[in-house]
C-alpha cells in the first residue's frame, strides 16, 4: 500500500502544480472573474482549494477544524464551503493563490505520513487511498472551472484513472445522494484513457456496462457535463443507465 500512496502523493502533486501554473498567469480584476460555478470567481475557487486543504490537514492530525466536527457547528453543508470563500474575500488574489501553494504543500507533507491503515474521518470515513484520490478529483474539477473561465485548455491525464475510480466507488453515496434505491445488479465500465488504452472496472462478466471516453465519464461524476452533452458515454442496462442518471463523486 505504501507504493500506492507514494503514486498517488505524486500525481496530486502534478495535478496541483499544473493548476497552480495556470493561476500564475491571473492578474489584476481577471482575480473576480466569474467561473462556470455560480456565484464563484477565480479567487472564490482558490480559496475554496486552500481552505479545505487546512481542514484536511486537521482532520488527519486532530487539529482545529476537522470536517465533520466543523460541519456539526455550521447551520448547512453549503456553510463549510462559504467559510473558506469568505476568508479569501479577505484577500487578494494573489495572496489567497499563495496561502494555497502553502495548503497543499502542508496536505501532502500530512498525508504522505499517514498510517496506511487509518481510516479517515471525512464524511462517512475514508481509506487513506481514497482520501488522497478524493483532493486529487477536487483540484481537477475546480481546475476545470480555472481553465473554462480562462479559455485554457484542460488536456485530460491519466491521473484521470484514480478519478475514474473514485466515481465508481462513490455510486453507493450518489445513489443515497439522489434518494434512490441502489440496482442490485453489477455493473462494468469500459473507459477510454487519454493515450487510448481502455480502463476497466467491475465484473468482467457483468451484462450491465459503461462505456466511453474517460475525460467525459469524469466530467459528468464531477457535474462539469451534462449527461445529454456527453458525445462517446453509452449506458447498456437499466442499472447503467441509473448510475449515470445519479452519478456524483464528492459529498
Amino acid at each position: 500500500m505504501a507504493e500506492e500512496i507514494a503514486v498517488l502523493l505524486d500525481d496530486l502533486a502534478a495535478e496541483q502544480h499544473a493548476l497552480v501554473d495556470v493561476l500564475h498567469s491571473v492578474t489584476g480584476d481577471t482575480w473576480f472573474s466569474a467561473t462556470p460555478a455560480r456565484g464563484w470567481d477565480l479567487r472564490d475557487t482558490v480559496s475554496h482549494l486552500a481552505d479545505t486543504d487546512e481542514i484536511a490537514v486537521d482532520t488527519c492530525t486532530g487539529g482545529n477544524r476537522p470536517l465533520n466536527e466543523f460541519a456539526q457547528d455550521l447551520s448547512t453543508a453549503e456553510d463549510v464551503t462559504l467559510w473558506g470563500v469568505l476568508r479569501g474575500r479577505r484577500l487578494p488574489g494573489v495572496a489567497v493563490l499563495a496561502w494555497w501553494e502553502t495548503t497543499q504543500s502542508a496536505e501532502r507533507a500530512v498525508l504522505a505520513e499517514l498510517d496506511p491503515s487509518m481510516r479517515v474521518p471525512w464524511g462517512l470515513g475514508m481509506r487513506v487511498p481514497s482520501f488522497i484520490t478524493a483532493r486529487l478529483m477536487e483540484t481537477w474539477a475546480h481546475g476545470l472551472d480555472v481553465r473554462t473561465t480562462l479559455g485554457v485548455d484542460a488536456p485530460d491525464t491519466d491521473r484521470l484513472r484514480h478519478i475514474a475510480w473514485l466515481a465508481i466507488r462513490a455510486l453507493p453515496y450518489a445513489f443515497g445522494v439522489a434518494g434512490v434505491e441502489m440496482p442490485t445488479t453489477a455493473v462494468r465500465f469500459e473507459l477510454r484513457g487519454p493515450d487510448g488504452d481502455v480502463w476497466t472496472f467491475g465484473p468482467p462478466d457483468a451484462t450491465d456496462c459503461i462505456r466511453g471516453d474517460a475525460g467525459e465519464f469524469c466530467r459528468v461524476f464531477v457535474q462539469r457535463l451534462a449527461r445529454s452533452d456527453a458525445a462517446t458515454l453509452v449506458a447498456e442496462g437499466d442499472a447503467a443507465d441509473a448510475a449515470l442518471d445519479v452519478a456524483r463523486a464528492y459529498l
